[in-house]
């Protein structure tokens, strides 16, 4: 895009870094957004895309580099000088109050004042409807935000960027809570702003999706500028070549590896949200006793919303389960299907994973007392005793005592803590919902490590990963998910990346 003139390009970074202890996010990045276009920004999980957008819309500032703003030299603090500057940014987590009015939700924190009164409601509610006029939006700025569907909430909060004036607008994956039709009109929505001059800096996995908007595409891997080029020079095999590479992958199987019977089968299951998608939309798989099975999926492709199905955290879902040949009524809660001998280990270790200021012993223990360690109603405290201390030893759990507070470990010895808890309920299966998440390389290889070790000793584990080498590393049958569908179910030694890649945008 040599011959396209510089005065195009709205905001340019040079050599943008970003470094987080032990980690580079971001590696001298060069990157341009070119002026009342869709500046498509792709790369795979951790390739440092999201760490770029904060950056620019000053929710993070960079460890060096230089941002250009209109050929001007800037420097930007925080979001309200990103804003100032005419950056706004739609997170994928909608961030409104569904209690306020559409308008009182647009002008919130900056709300309009005339002479004394507190709030000029009649002058917020003029602009919001200005605003709704301009996004084609027939919604009342009275209106409850709770009331909306999910897609005119998402154009709520490209109102509330265009409310300050936005010249530069950041979707963050603005689609993975939509329908088709949704999509539809956002991206009606987002052709109608670059016609009025706006730019869009658009992030997504959804490569079909992105040769629809797109107008421009910056490639990033391993928190490098890859490649950058015109979408209608361009196709989806370019876009996955660039994003793969051509690093090697570890292997953490052994060759020769034998299955045993079917120990989990699920037939069907479907599972519908609140907004009317199918999250999980008829998935059927079996697993056996002694296998790796890796789903593979992207944001909001339905794999943690299927986890949620097989343990009973979700009871809204249709279909049927079988756990070693035995039927799991839809009703058994998620303690009695821990009791079958499923266990799950979730994606959030953070929210939902630990007990923060409770000891690791605790945390270790907590799960299994009704199995092992309850005498009458009082806890076997040697019992308890020797079961922590086989469980720190066999998991290498790096901790003092084991009546530290979890909070006080790093992420790999805090999941590696979650994973030995699920292991002391005897589980015939394990779900881990992202594993690896916020662990450094090292603890990923022994949480890799752990995996195939539980799978020779007869268990069954299931994981999910949005990361390709992750897959691809430890999987003895590659599930790809996409849009709550199952897009490819593949022996990991007949896999090929791309072939993962080009399933993982199928299905929306």
């Amino acid at each position: 895009m040599s011959d396209t003139p510089v005065d195009d390009i709205i905001l340019r970074t040079r050599g943008m870094s970003m470094l987080f202890p032990g980690t580079v996010a971001l590696d001298s990045v060069d990157y341009n957004v070119w002026r009342g276009k869709v500046n498509v920004i792709i790369g795979e999980n951790g390739a440092g895309k999201s760490t770029l957008m904060k950056i620019l819309a000053g929710v993070q500032q960079p460890s060096l580099g230089e941002m250009w703003l209109n050929g001007k030299l800037v420097t930007i603090a925080n979001t309200r000088e990103a804003a100032a500057l005419g950056i706004g940014m739609v997170h994928q987590e909608l961030n409104l109050f569904e209690n306020l009015s559409v308008a009182e939700n647009i002008f919130l924190g900056r709300e309009l004042q005339k002479g004394v009164t507190p709030i000029n409601e009649a002058e917020q509610e003029k602009r919001a409807a200005e605003l709704l006029k301009r996004l084609d939006q027939p919604i009342s700025p009275r209106e409850m935000v709770g009331n909306l569907k999910v897609g005119q909430q998402q154009l709520i909060e490209i109102a509330k960027a265009l409310a300050e004036d936005a010249d530069i607008l950041i979707l963050d994956e603005p689609t993975s809570a939509l329908s088709k039709t949704e999509v539809e009109i956002l991206f009606r929505v987002i052709r109608e702003l670059t016609r009025q001059g706006v730019t869009i800096i658009y992030i997504s996995h959804r490569l079909e999706e992105l040769m629809t908007i797109g107008d421009v595409i910056t490639i990033l891997r391993d928190g490098k500028f890859q490649a950058e080029a015109k979408v209608c020079d361009i196709d989806v095999p370019w876009i996955v070549r660039q994003m793969l590479g051509s690093d090697p992958v570890n292997n953490f199987l052994t060759p020769g590896r034998q299955f045993g019977v079917p120990i989990l089968e699920a037939e069907h299951i479907t599972c519908v949200n609140s907004t009317g998608n199918a999250v999980v939309n008829d998935v059927s798989f079996k697993v056996h006793a002694g296998e790796i099975v890796g789903i593979y999926g992207l944001m909001g492709a339905g794999r943690t919303e299927l986890f949620e199905c097989m343990l009973g955290t979700e009871h809204n879902y249709l279909g049927k389960l079988w756990l070693d040949s035995k039927p799991v009524p839809q009703r058994l809660n998620t303690a009695e299907r821990i009791r079958m001998g499923m266990s799950l280990v979730p994606e959030d270790r953070k929210r939902s994973g630990i007990f923060p200021i409770s000891s690791v012993a605790c945390n270790l223990t907590i799960a299994s007392l009704w199995r092992r360690l309850q005498r009458g109603f009082a806890i076997a405290n040697k019992e308890e005793a020797a079961v922590v201390a086989s469980a720190i030893g066999n998991l290498s759990i790096k901790v003092s005592s084991p009546e530290v507070e979890i909070q006080a470990l790093s992420g790999g010895n805090q999941q590696k803590v979650v994973i030995g808890r699920s292991l002391l309920t005897n589980p015939k299966i394990l779900f881990l919902d992202e594993p690896t998440r916020g662990i450094d390389v090292g603890a990923k290889a022994d949480v890799f490590r752990m995996m195939v070790e539980l799978s020779e000793q007869g268990i069954a584990v299931v994981f999910s990963t949005s990361d390709l080498k992750e897959i691809m590393a430890v999987s003895d049958r590659i599930l790809v998910m996409s849009g709550g569908k199952l897009t490819a179910d593949i022996v990991r030694d007949q896999a090929e990346e791309s072939a993962l890649v080009t399933a993982s945008a199928q299905g929306f």
